[in-house]
């Protein structure tokens, strides 16, 4: 097995364990509202002290994990989120609650940003969409995981028992990228000299070698757009990331049990599309370009998802829900290792600090959508008009995402892919 594959499925690895994390709170929801008397505009808060925390620390993260190693930076992330993961299951009143998740938020920031730098340290220009379609599709792992697995836990051991177990698993994963990884692929016990030429070894070996060119990178008119279309973009998946499964019951009029099972089903289905739209911009990218490609995917994608989130706050009957809601989350998810590729394009040798800046503009629409909802319903009890609000902001990301060119960026990175595909351009072309 190549080393770089080993370094993927290590990072699909964390993927899943902080995904289960994130969403544990959410799942959790009736639990820890119904012990600690938590009402539905305070429970935004709770939600969105994790969001508001992450964002704020995501840029940093990313910009530590460029200059002094993904290594060192991810077993950090990964120890401080599992000890805060803990002190969740310790908490027993509201200002606890939101303290611990902000903590929680602060440290868990930079996960995927610094996964993303990874990927461009270890991964050929061609695998690098479908690296960012693995990363994604283990995080829906994650998410499918989390009810299935965490509401039949907590029926039996409760709700704080569960964060326990998780603050475990998140610790073994950190001690574990500690020992075995190495930020320079060179390094690495045991990989092949054919594997390095693959990868590019001088990329590995100058990987963090100067500082970060923060004047050039934010003067970049397409960082800017990106940043838009995701912060956008971000009011639909946290959504489902945090209101989904309280959505089930309200509006569905699902049962606890019957959450449990279909709050999974997005996840399940978003688990394929990443893979899929991995692959999918990879090979669209050889052949008319990553510029068109990956506008074509990211609009044409998003589009159609905000079209069923508005049919799904109009539909009645649980199966209409379901489709509905589950194909929306994956049509969305397709496109994200598109977007993420683009970013990583954009920034080049900087990749992590710039998905760090996009991501962080995700977190700035999460909490935007958070926290909005939780008012709009607790003022109303109306949980139809904020989904429609939601579709709306997904449409918004659509049209800005249609006029990024991920190709100007702070290294030539058409000519780049253009170098390490063109042998393989011919193969390409036969199979598609």
């Amino acid at each position: 097995m190549r080393k770089r594959y080993a370094v993927v499925a290590l990072l699909g690895v964390v993927s899943v364990i902080t995904f289960i994390d994130r969403t544990a709170i959410a799942v959790l929801a009736p639990w820890i509202r119904r012990d600690l008397d938590i009402g539905a505009a305070r429970w935004g808060w709770v939600l969105s002290a994790y969001v508001i925390a992450y964002g704020i620390f995501e840029i940093p993260s990313g910009a530590l994990g460029d200059r002094n190693g993904q290594r060192r930076e991810l077993a950090r992330i990964a120890a401080w989120w599992s000890a805060f993961t803990a002190l969740t299951g310790a908490s027993s009143r509201f200002i606890e609650l939101v303290v611990v998740r902000f903590c929680f938020g602060l440290g868990s920031a930079g996960a995927y940003p610094n996964a993303s730098g990874v990927l461009w340290r270890w991964l050929p220009a061609r695998e690098r969409a479908r690296g960012q379609g693995a990363v994604w599709a283990a995080s829906r792992l994650g998410g499918a995981l989390a009810p299935l697995l965490l509401v039949p836990l907590a029926a039996s051991l409760g709700w704080r028992a569960v964060f326990w177990v998780l603050a475990a698993v998140g610790a073994l994963w950190a001690a574990l990228w500690w020992l075995w990884y190495h930020d320079n692929p060179a390094e690495q016990p045991g990989i092949a000299a054919g594997e390095l030429q693959e990868i590019g070894a001088a990329r590995g070996r100058g990987a963090h070698a100067g500082g970060v060119p923060w004047k050039r990178l934010l003067a970049l008119r397409q960082l800017w757009l990106i940043v838009l279309a995701y912060g956008c973009y971000g009011c639909g998946s946290w959504f489902y990331f945090n209101w989904y499964p309280s959505w089930l019951l309200h509006a569905g009029h699902f049962s606890l049990r019957q959450m449990g099972l279909y709050a999974s089903f997005p996840f399940l289905l978003g688990i394929g599309s990443n893979l899929i739209g991995g692959m999918l911009c990879d090979r669209l990218g050889v052949r008319f370009g990553l510029r068109s490609a990956s506008r074509a995917m990211t609009f044409g994608c998003l589009a159609v998802s905000a079209a069923l989130l508005l049919s799904m706050s109009l539909a009645g009957g649980h199966i209409a829900v379901i489709v509905l809601s589950s194909v929306s989350f994956a049509v969305m998810d397709l496109m994200l290792p598109a977007a993420w590729a683009m970013c990583m394009s954009i920034g080049g040798p900087h990749g992590g600090l710039a998905t760090g800046v996009m991501n962080t503009a995700g977190q700035v629409g999460g909490v935007l959508c958070t926290l909005v909802f939780g008012y709009i319903v607790g003022a109303s009890g109306n949980y139809e008009l904020p989904l429609q609000v939601v579709a709306l902001m997904v449409f918004i990301a659509a049209v800005v995402f249609s006029r990024v060119d991920c190709t100007a960026g702070l290294t030539p990175e058409p000519h780049a892919l253009e170098e390490v595909v063109s042998p393989h351009l011919a193969s390409f072309e036969d199979k598609l």
